[in-house]
């Protein structure tokens, strides 16, 4: 925790207690932050995408701070929840987008590799891999989280360490436990 995060974390405790003029000096301090993040949704999606970067970051930024009530915990807080908000805004894409156009992709050829971020054509891959994580969650949410910062979010080993307060070795390690087990999930679906 730098001397960014302390600024941050303030404005969020101000944003918790429904301080909204917060929310304007938040936004140049994680935008930067936020627009990588959503770089590494939006590089990851098919070609000729409707939904751009930018407006990404402005969805996720409005469904952060217009939660009223959130009680933020700090700027790596902050983040993850970021990353989920913006794979759910995805998701909630894919879904019309499926409904406009039926058919599937090939779930064969989905792998979720080290130091490699999801990359989709289809948004039907999408939402298998969206249903088979939500069903590792109710399994084990921890691993879930470290594959939602990882796969989709493109952060390190050691950012989703930060983030989710556990050590390097145990992401490692939880990690490759869960992309077994999706791999195993996503082999079955595709049968």
């Amino acid at each position: 925790m730098g001397e960014t995060s302390r600024p941050i974390t303030q404005l969020l405790n101000q944003l918790s207690t429904g301080d909204q003029t917060a929310a304007d000096r938040l936004i140049p301090l994680v935008l930067t932050e936020l627009q990588q993040i959503a770089g590494h949704y939006m590089r990851t999606e098919r070609p000729g995408h409707t939904l751009q970067p930018t407006a990404l970051v402005n969805e996720a930024f409005l469904r952060l701070v217009g939660g009223v009530g959130v009680d933020w915990k700090s700027r790596a807080h902050f983040f993850a929840v970021a990353a989920h908000v913006m794979r759910r805004i995805l998701i909630d894409h894919a879904r019309l987008k499926r409904t406009e156009k039926r058919g599937g992709g090939d779930l064969r050829n989905v792998t979720i590799e080290e130091n490699v971020v999801f990359s989709y054509h289809d948004p039907v891959e999408l939402l298998s891999i969206d249903e088979a994580l939500n069903r590792l969650a109710e399994f084990d949410a921890r691993q879930c989280r470290i594959v939602e910062l990882r796969f989709f979010a493109g952060l390190s080993v050691e950012e989703t360490a930060e983030i989710l307060q556990i050590s390097g070795r145990t992401v490692k390690r939880e990690w490759n436990l869960a992309r077994a087990w999706l791999h195993g999930e996503l082999s079955r679906a595709a049968q």
